[in-house]
């Protein structure tokens, strides 16, 4: 799957996903979202995000998290 809107460049923000060269981290819109934030409230405290923005970064968050083995506490 490709990106067009989730830029790495290792020389901003410590090489961390960001959306479009801006400096707003992927992890921050996910973490927005998973807080409860709606796309329109984000957009509003973030003004140079589009909604597509938000869009492809919980896509890109959906891949990363389906690459990778987390640690996860055992169902008791």
């Amino acid at each position: 799957m490709t990106y067009s809107r989730i830029t790495v460049d290792p020389r901003q923000m410590g090489g961390v996903a960001c959306i479009r060269g801006l400096r707003i981290p992927v992890a921050t819109v996910v973490g927005m979202i998973a807080e409860g934030m709606g796309e329109d409230e984000i957009l509003r405290d973030y003004p140079d995000l589009e909604r597509e923005d938000i869009r492809e970064a919980l896509r890109f968050a959906s891949e990363a998290v389906r690459e990778r083995e987390l640690p996860l506490r055992k169902a008791e």
